[in-house]
């Protein structure tokens, strides 16, 4: 589809920023400068063509020192100019030619006369747009999927490699314990065998196996994304230089061995260390976090993020921490054991990290409103034992059951949101009242979502030496069916690897409706501050919502 129109909204972050040290500021700076460094990474999975595109707009906006309406001339229109700057907006806003939210291929609202008109302007444009000049405005593909006709993925930059080749090698990575969130995969250039391109600095083969049954064969290549990954350690490398304790020194410690190595041991290990620095002033984020756009589910993009936190409003999101437990044992499948939590919810919730943010720079597809992490799907270390060719005591329990989580809103991300013009499907005479009540049913909605949707939960997990976190001879009761469950997670078992292209679906889902449950919760929205004597009532909110 040809993007027509857009709209355009300021991450506001200056009140905050001039809040923090010299110290602190030179942390966030070096921190924001490395996230950056991690766009070309996102380009990269997306598609062929986007880094090419990328390129074009950058090299486009130096061409003409930023002043755009210059490009006005007998070839380029100002309507032309101005679908373009709208095609490049979208682009550099979704990091990429695909939408972040849905995966759509969304195209120029201009033909390739135009654009080979803005490309005359310097040969270096020129010589970009030779590379795209096909792509750009091609139909099909029509979005990201498992490569076939009408879609594609650069997870997998061989176009011929089938669902089933995906479903093949995964598998058995997997049960070889090699997981595989910083991976792509290809078929070697002879057709005969499978390449897994593993995100490091270093480059350098790491193991090799032969397919079962004569399939071929499989090898673990490090080095994808490397020039990249060398730019976001060498600014995280500046950053620790300036960090505030000792653990946010050890994280980025962490963080760099594994964007070095590729390992995802280190990168769990950087993620227990990271739930520990509890309520900095300058929060991030970065790894391969998402599985989202994977079409198997389980391959990440890259995601950065860099956040200055808002003591005031993090105060009031500590009232709905405290009394978490409350509104747990509220939840549709609680039962009276465990303090009337039931089986499914781990024996004693521990309040994770709440804050409100504001972020300074945020690398990913989709700016997400509330972000709730470590991610469920980083259970498993991966090839460590390979790369040091010696046994690895692997442990497959949650890092969030183990060692707790962090859960943030992004609050200026949700002002902005708050802020949009269009309202469709509501009634012009319900206008106004729908603009009053929309930022604060949605931001506790995505509190609530964040908290107690991806915070609540227990994973039936058998661990590798034969032992269970829950009592296999009397085990939970499957509350849909009224018996004993009869399946659970085995060892080397992730969610991902058990969902497949369904696992984050499920997950936003079951988060969404915990949120939406629990907005109709009357003592919860008192807590909040809304009742029916206030100026936006209970009901007003959960009205929203429905």
């Amino acid at each position: 589809m040809a993007v027509h129109e857009v709209q355009v909204f300021k991450l506001g972050i200056g009140d905050q920023f001039r809040t923090l040290t010299d110290r602190e500021k030179r942390y966030a700076h070096h921190m924001a400068r490395s996230a950056w460094f991690g766009a070309r990474i996102i380009l990269r999975q997306v598609s062929p063509e986007s880094l090419p595109i990328f390129d074009f707009i950058l090299e486009l906006h130096r061409t003409c020192s930023g002043n755009w309406r210059s490009l006005i001339g007998p070839d380029v229109s100002s309507e032309n100019l101005q679908r373009f700057q709208t095609y490049a907006a979208t682009f550099l806003s979704n990091i990429g030619n695909y939408y972040g939210s849905g995966d759509q291929k969304f195209i120029p609202g201009v033909d390739g006369t135009v654009l080979h008109n803005l490309a005359a302007r310097s040969p270096t444009l020129a010589g970009l747009y030779k590379e795209i000049s096909e792509s750009i405005n091609a139909r099909p593909p029509f979005s990201l999927g498992h490569p076939s006709e009408t879609a594609q993925s650069s997870y997998y930059p061989s176009h011929d490699v089938k669902e089933s080749d995906v479903t093949m090698v995964s598998r058995f990575l997997e049960q070889n314990y090699i997981f595989l969130e910083n991976t792509r995969l290809q078929k070697t250039d002879d057709g005969t065998g499978f390449e897994v391109l593993v995100a490091s600095v270093e480059r350098g083969d790491v193991a090799h196996f032969s397919l079962p049954n004569g399939k071929g064969s499989v090898r673990l290549v490090r080095g994808d994304h490397s020039s990249d990954l060398q730019r976001v350690c060498a600014e995280l490398k500046e950053a620790s230089k300036y960090t505030a304790n000792d653990l946010q020194r050890e994280f980025l410690s962490a963080y760099i061995e594994s964007f070095q190595s590729g390992s995802l041991d280190s990168y769990r290990k950087s993620q227990r260390i990271w739930v520990r620095d509890k309520s900095p002033r300058v929060e991030n984020i970065f790894g391969f976090v998402e599985p989202y756009r994977d079409p198997h589910g389980i391959r990440a993009e890259f995601e950065a993020l860099v956040a200055i936190a808002d003591n005031e409003e993090t105060k009031l999101l500590a009232k709905l921490v405290e009394n978490s437990a409350t509104f747990i044992r509220r939840l549709p499948w609680a039962t009276p054991e465990n303090d009337g939590k039931g089986p499914f919810e781990k024996d004693l919730f521990e309040p994770p990290d709440f804050s409100s943010i504001h972020t300074l720079a945020y690398c990913s597809s989709i700016i997400f409103p509330g972000i709730n992490l470590p991610n469920v799907s980083l259970l498993a270390q991966i090839f460590d034992a390979l790369l040091a060719q010696t046994d690895s005591s692997l442990q497959y329990n949650d890092i969030r059951q183990e060692d707790g989580f962090k859960n943030v809103i992004i609050a200026n991300r949700m002002v902005a949101e708050s802020q949009t013009k269009q309202y469709p499907f509501i009634d012009a005479s319900e206008a106004e009242q729908f603009k009053k009540h929309k930022f604060p049913a949605y931001y506790w909605w995505v509190v609530l979502h964040e908290l107690l949707g991806h915070g609540t939960g227990r994973m039936m997990v058998e661990s590798i030496d034969g032992k269970f976190n829950f009592d296999i001879k009397n085990p939970p009761v499957n509350p849909i069916t009224g018996e004993p469950i009869m399946c659970w997670y085995k060892p080397g078992q992730t969610w991902t690897g058990q969902f497949g292209d369904l696992a984050t679906t499920v997950d936003e889902c079951r988060a969404e409706l915990v949120g939406a449950y629990l907005m109709c919760d009357p003592e919860l929205l008192e807590l909040f501050g809304f009742t029916e004597a206030s100026d936006i009532r209970a009901e007003d909110c959960e009205w929203l919502l429905n």
